[in-house]
């Protein structure tokens, strides 16, 4: 899919003059403040240019009252949030809304800036808009939460100062698209302290990065969850325990689908192994990790089997095809597809015997 960047881009500061227009009465206008720009309201004005209603609309940039108030929607300054009349600040003392607090139904406390809000308000509608998909489909639902969480809450928490962790970090990253687009603005000691051609190329290139990453979760990341939904459906067909999930093809990232899976559908027994071909067309079993961030597994493959390979490991196990087991036991590998499930049930099997003195 190739996404399209909307951006017949009108902008003007009231520290310029206006040209008068014939067709003014009718362009739509996005306010937002003047003078050193944020990632948040640029994504912000983003956001509403990728919708129908806004997609000419003229960018004002000013913090004149008299003219916020001719604006049809303003975000990240007036000091109003009021989605009825489409204010969307979140500066102000009162303000301490998040996801949570306007959408019990969602996980998220960080506190929203403008672009939080706009994302919030609009996004489900932004997301059909670029996709193509209706609105009420649940894979937009799953997309939108996604990228509220891995691309929008970031921004919302930079914008509000808030710590990614406690304590002091120990190095620095300073190449974050909140980042990137603060470095847009004049150096303190420039000659020119014009913003507008700046907000120009922030508006440009969080777009871009914004799209891209709506084209990687639309034609990666879901096909990616299918695979493993379907996976999750079929589980006690590869084995009664349904403890092993099977991929007819290798390669695709299935971590993060499974434990989210896992957690939707109220999965009773935790998934264990998962098998899947390798570049060769021989089969891996590989074991689920205790989370995401862990190097630790749920069921590790026997002791006795770790660095042990071939014929020796065939022998040891009483399988046959056994190419190997990682010393660390976290994954092994077999000829065949029955080999590798036999891996996983021999180990099953393992865990479910009581130790051999009889203790607990």
């Amino acid at each position: 899919t190739k996404w399209v960047l909307i951006f017949p881009y009108k902008c003007f500061s009231r520290s310029e003059p206006k040209k008068i227009r014939i067709d003014e009465m009718t362009i739509k206008k996005i306010g937002t403040h003047n003078g050193t720009f944020h990632c948040d309201e640029v994504l912000a004005c983003f956001f509403l240019r990728q919708l129908p209603e806004y997609a000419e609309a003229e960018i004002v940039r000013t913090r004149d009252a008299a003219v916020l108030a001719e604006c049809d929607i303003v975000v990240d300054v007036g000091g109003e949030f009021d989605p009825k009349r489409h204010r969307y600040d979140h500066h102000q003392r009162t303000f301490a809304e998040n996801f949570h607090s306007l959408c019990p139904e969602k996980p998220w406390v960080t506190k929203l800036s403008s672009a939080g809000l706009v994302y919030l308000h609009f996004g489900r509608r932004l997301l059909a808009q670029l996709t193509q998909m209706k609105e009420d489909d649940r894979q937009l639902d799953v997309l939108f939460d996604k990228l509220y969480e891995n691309f929008v809450e970031e921004v919302d928490a930079v914008d509000n100062g808030i710590s990614q962790f406690d304590g002091e970090a120990r190095y620095a990253v300073s190449s974050t698209l909140s980042a990137r687009v603060a470095h847009l603005n004049p150096r303190w000691n420039s000659k020119s302290q014009d913003t507008e051609d700046g907000f120009k190329k922030a508006l440009k290139m969080v777009g871009e990065e914004f799209l891209d990453r709506l084209d990687f979760y639309k034609s990666s990341w879901l096909p990616a969850r299918a695979v493993v939904e379907q996976a999750f459906k079929e589980r006690n067909q590869v084995d009664p325990s349904g403890e092993v999930l099977l991929f007819s093809q290798g390669g695709c990232p299935w971590k993060e689908h499974l434990f989210a899976l896992e957690k939707e559908l109220d999965v009773e027994s935790p998934i264990k192994f998962v098998l899947y071909p390798d570049l060769n067309g021989q089969w891996r079993v590989q074991c689920v990790p205790a989370g995401l961030n862990t190097f630790q597994n749920r069921l590790p493959l026997p002791e006795e089997w770790r660095g042990v390979r071939d014929e020796a490991l065939s022998e040891l196990s009483g399988i046959k095809g056994c190419i190997f087991v990682h010393a660390g036991g976290f994954i092994g590998g077999n000829k065949t597809q029955e080999g590798a499930l036999e891996m996983a049930r021999r180990t099953l099997q393992a865990a479910a015997q009581p130790p051999a003195n009889g203790s607990s």
